[in-house]
């Protein structure tokens, strides 16, 4: 059980170092003042995409509900009379990201990816590219997952209700 526990903690530090720094690079990728430098950090944001945040978000539900089922802590909290809910709103909190991610991430990575590959065969930041990463669904969305993860973080670790 402590192992599993800490396995979950370690894929927790995984992911969030993961969205950490695929904000992090995706932000600079919009202050760039070349597309060069712009086009080596979105394939940076999108390595840390695809290596961290992906499996991450995973690897974390996964080894979440595993410590939960070998601590014997109740997922569904008062509907299955248990007095404690933090792991029921955490679940939910993580199963809300599913259709943000689905609905609105993966389409815009897409229209991102093509408006790169447009800009870097002309060699400047083209207008598509531009509308691209001011995306205010895209910058919304990974808003919104940055703060679901920091609440279920908090819940994680306070266990207030």
């Amino acid at each position: 059980m402590l192992i599993m526990r800490f396995v979950h903690i370690l894929s927790a530090f995984w992911l969030i170092t993961g969205l950490l720094g695929r904000w992090m690079a995706f932000a600079q990728a919009r202050r760039a003042a070349d597309i060069q430098s712009a086009a080596a950090l979105l394939r940076l944001s999108e390595r840390f995409e695809q290596l961290m945040v992906i499996p991450g978000s995973q690897v974390v539900l996964i080894f979440g509900l595993l410590a939960a089922w070998l601590g014997g802590h109740p997922l569904l909290g008062a509907l299955q009379g248990a007095r404690a809910n933090w792991l029921l709103v955490s679940l939910a909190l993580s199963i809300s990201m599913i259709p943000i991610v689905t609905l609105l991430l993966v389409p815009r990575r897409k229209l991102r990816r093509l408006a790169l590959e447009d800009a870097l065969a002309h060699g400047a930041f083209t207008a598509e590219l531009r509308t691209a990463l001011a995306d205010r669904i895209v910058l919304g969305s990974r808003t919104a997952e940055m703060m679901i993860t920091g609440a279920i973080l908090v819940l994680m670790v306070l266990k207030p209700f």
